[in-house]
């Protein structure tokens, strides 16, 4: 016969770990379920969650995305003087894989909960052309660059000697000399027209890139493609567009460490510098291009296109995220 069954506060499980008692094989069959959680708990815990998951992951994808870029910006940028390090440890290749790196695992922590947007272009253009929730939208593009800042405080904290160092002093915070690792900056000879164009440019290929591998009819999408995908993209801007503005393409990857250069001693510099450049480059050029970058590959790609409200969309195909959400499997999603 089994034991008796002990009262419990209401969100109290006898299967957690807080303590044990001895109990049997029948013990646990008599049980009934219900008195092992509270639904008024669970169902709690699950509004919640269900409400915080996504932009969480976002927040954490992003995150790893700065950690590794700014992390790769400082490492090489910061060695290249003898008060840092002997030796140089790395060079303009070494940048360009780090931020390769930093977007394959952001996206990939993230996208099997939130769709691996970690970039507020992204999530625009998604939810112009592949139907993302503009409800979401501000929700994700606050939970990035949030990501984005925290992400640049961790790089700052550890690399805080070094750039002492690198500047010559704790009190010296200058935007030409370590100020450019964390938020981009146009080079002294770009025309404030050539500026936003090579965001502009660069932001269209990364949006196209993205149709393309998360696009059915290229073939079965493997769960590695999108983070894959933008590795060589991310990677291949880096090499090929990135000399002139430092190729933000990613509003939130800018001003999220721009914010921190500002916080900790850069000054309103980095807001006033060329003319607020700070917003109508790395913000509304990436912004813009994806904008376009989209509405080219779906106008162009596919065979039959019709306008619904303000939303182009490719029929009979439903238009989806980069990933397949967590409601959704992937037979039930198609891609433009």
């Amino acid at each position: 016969m089994s034991q008796p069954v002990k009262k419990h506060s209401p969100c109290h499980s006898e299967t957690s770990s807080t303590y044990t008692r001895p109990t049997n094989e029948m013990a646990v069959r008599v049980i009934p379920s219900g008195l092992t959680e509270d639904p008024r708990c669970s169902s709690r815990w699950s509004s919640i969650r269900e409400h915080i998951r996504e932009p969480a992951v976002e927040f954490f994808g992003t995150m790893v995305l700065v950690i590794f870029g700014c992390g790769g910006n400082c490492q090489v940028g910061l060695s290249s003087k003898t008060a840092v390090a002997a030796n140089p440890k790395g060079e303009f290749l070494s940048l360009n894989l780090g931020w390769a790196v930093g977007i394959f695992m952001g996206v990939l922590v993230s996208g099997g909960i939130s769709g691996g947007h970690v970039n507020p272009g992204v999530t625009l253009a998604l939810a112009s052309f592949r139907n993302f929730p503009w409800r979401k939208v501000p929700y994700y593009i606050l939970a990035q660059t949030l990501g984005a800042l925290c992400g640049s405080g961790i790089i700052y904290a550890n690399y805080y000697h070094a750039i002492n160092a690198y500047e010559g002093g704790s009190n010296i915070c200058t935007i030409s000399g370590t100020g450019g690792l964390f938020a981009t900056y146009a080079a002294d000879y770009m025309t404030s027209v050539s500026c936003f164009f090579s965001e502009f440019l660069a932001s269209a290929m990364l949006i196209i890139s993205i149709l393309a591998a998360t696009d059915k009819r290229n073939g079965p999408m493997p769960v590695w493609l999108p983070p894959a995908t933008l590795f060589i993209a991310v990677l291949g801007i880096g090499l090929a567009l990135s000399m002139e503005t430092g190729a933000a393409i990613n509003p939130a990857r800018d001003l999220g460490p721009r914010i921190l250069t500002a916080m900790v001693g850069y000054g309103k510099d980095v807001f006033t510098f060329r003319n607020q450049y700070w917003l109508w480059c790395p913000i509304l050029g990436p912004i813009l291009g994806m904008q376009v970058g989209g509405l080219a590959y779906v106008l162009l790609t596919s065979s039959e296109i019709t306008r619904v409200g303000n939303k182009f969309s490719a029929a009979p195909q439903r238009l989806a995220d980069t990933f397949p959400g967590p409601s959704r499997t992937p037979s039930d999603v198609n891609t433009v």
